[in-house]
């Protein structure tokens, strides 16, 4: 019982946040949101683990990794999608990051050596035909000045540094890093490495004071966050990254029902197949047998 609410929560929150997102572009720099939220939801990490007495004293290797997996998982990645977001409907950009699962599987061979079984260079080819279906157009007008074009290649670049923060994650919780712990300091390490970047960028540091902007701030901090990456990244340590990959089947189905919903994205016969192509890649890659 215990880890089927652990799958459900990521599931539905994570479903729900790519369009809660739509709502912190326009004012404030995409930079800069992620700025704010993953330092918000730091704080409240910190603040639980004042509460309840958990350790916060790590030595310097622990802190490296610790920021490793901030900076993959809490901060790149994350500007990625948002910039993605600004020329995407939200949903889109939830089914291209749901091929992380292929991801997973291809940066665990390659810096974990895992071995990689044939159904499952399958259901990836698969995923990326799919992918190919949805964004038709997109392809046959390729050009690095689509702004389409160049989000599609954003999205696909934020997955795979994602990827590469799950393997950062999984190892740490295999060298006994705890998961509140280490999304706290991920995340204060992620917000400050964006911070940097907006600086190296120079960026403007301005607020959204529209309450359409903090409720999504303040959802994303503390839902999208706080609640859901603790959740997942409990489960991936309880029931392994196979099982736990189950979590990005029904978060994309989830955000194209809110993004037709409320974006009004409109299906064409491409792209439900090609949505039904990448979710049966996803199947596949996550069978055992």
């Amino acid at each position: 019982m215990k880890n089927l609410l652990l799958f459900l929560i990521p599931s539905l929150i994570w479903g729900s946040t790519w369009l809660a997102i739509k709502f912190q572009l326009g004012v404030v720099d995409p930079l800069v949101s992620v700025v704010y939220r993953f330092f918000f939801a730091s704080i409240i990490l910190f603040i639980f683990c004042r509460v309840t007495n958990l350790n916060l004293k790590y030595n310097t290797r622990q802190h490296l990794y610790m920021a490793l997996q901030g900076f993959l998982l809490f901060g790149i990645n994350y500007w990625l999608v948002y910039l993605a977001e600004l020329h995407l409907p939200s949903g889109l950009v939830a089914v291209i990051f749901s091929t992380l699962i292929f991801m997973n599987i291809l940066n665990g061979a390659i810096i974990l050596k895992s071995s990689i079984r044939p159904i499952v260079i399958f259901g990836a080819i698969m995923g990326f035909i799919g992918i190919g279906l949805v964004f038709k157009q997109e392809l046959f007008s390729f050009g690095l000045s689509s702004n389409n074009s160049m989000a599609l290649i954003l999205a696909i670049l934020g997955a795979f540094l994602a990827s590469l923060g799950n393997i950062t994650s999984a190892h740490n919780q295999k060298n006994n890093l705890p998961v509140i712990q280490t999304n706290a300091f991920g995340m204060l390490y992620g917000a400050i490495s964006m911070l940097i970047i907006t600086l190296l960028v120079d960026k403007p540091f301005n607020f959204d004071v529209s309450f359409a902007y903090i409720s999504s701030l303040i959802y994303l901090a503390v839902f999208g966050s706080v609640i859901a990456f603790n959740s997942y990244l409990t489960l991936l340590g309880r029931v392994g990254a196979d099982k736990s990959g189950y979590v990005a089947l029904v978060i994309p189905v989830f955000a194209l029902i809110l993004s037709t919903i409320f974006e009004g994205y409109r299906w064409t016969i491409f792209a439900l197949f090609g949505v039904f192509f990448i979710l049966m890649g996803n199947v596949l890659v996550l069978k055992k047998k």
